[in-house]
């Protein structure tokens, strides 16, 4: 029985820790798909420019103007790394919860088995 607690304990304190690695992995995705909106937002915005429009980039407390056509690519770049971090992500959160799921199973066998432990023998049937 205390072997069984034991792992018990053991397979919570596992659980525990893949949930927050869950959670930690679904507060990056958010704050991706944030910087992803920002992004598609001011290729937007440079869409509707024209070749007589100046850009200019924030640096520290300075404007400093920016040929436009880098701008562009720049941001077009940004999103392509951006898109690629969402992909990993995901992955890693399908394959935590994949985790999750066999660490609840697991807790689920263990605490089936402590129950079996605790009931007790069944005795003589008897007739009447």
């Amino acid at each position: 029985m205390e072997k069984l607690q034991a792992r018990l304990q053991a397979s919570s304190a596992e659980y525990q820790k893949i949930q927050n690695d869950l959670s930690v992995a679904v507060d990056s995705r958010q704050r991706l798909d944030s910087q992803l909106q920002e992004n598609e937002m001011v290729k937007k915005e440079f869409s509707q420019l024209t070749p007589k429009n100046e850009v200019y980039k924030l640096i520290g407390p300075v404007l400093v103007k920016q040929d436009q056509q880098e701008a562009k690519a720049n941001v077009d770049q940004r999103l392509g790394l951006i898109q690629g971090d969402i992909k990993r992500v995901e992955a890693q959160i399908k394959e935590i919860g994949a985790k999750l799921d066999k660490k609840k199973v697991e807790l689920a066998e263990i605490q089936g088995s402590m129950q079996q432990l605790d009931k007790p023998p069944a005795g003589p049937a008897l007739t009447a």
